[in-house]
């Protein structure tokens, strides 16, 4: 790779990872958006769907995930997640289950897949 295509990229991902941290950094509790799944689960995140999208790339596995924002919601909440990412702090896991909707590998199963989580504390 030619050093001015590898400093382009190498801007591009500072770019997209500031994009993320910014826009998450303002969501309120709840909120959910829609990003490639390149792009981690920031802390206090959870995935909840999953599904291909040719902006992402053109792959055959699913490429890009719904995430929503879990902290700040009351304690004594609780949410159905996608285990493709861990539950955040002060959140307990209450059952496992297979969801069509967290299917997050090329080839699918029905094994669980999701989460019912809890937030305790």
């Amino acid at each position: 790779m030619s050093r001015p295509r590898a400093v382009a990229l190498a801007l591009g991902c500072a770019a997209a990872a500031l994009t993320l941290t910014a826009t998450t950094a303002h969501a309120a509790p709840g909120d959910t958006q829609n990003v490639c799944s390149s792009q981690l689960t920031p802390a206090g995140w959870v995935d909840v769907q999953w599904w291909n999208d040719i902006s992402c790339s053109s792959t055959f596995s699913p490429n890009k995930k719904q995430i929503k924002q879990a902290a700040g919601l009351p304690v004594g909440t609780t949410l159905n997640v996608c285990s493709s990412a861990l539950p955040p702090a002060g959140w307990v896991q209450l059952s496992a289950f297979y969801n069509s909707s967290c299917q997050y590998a090329a080839v699918p199963n029905f094994n669980n897949n999701s989460w019912q989580i809890k937030r305790v504390s």
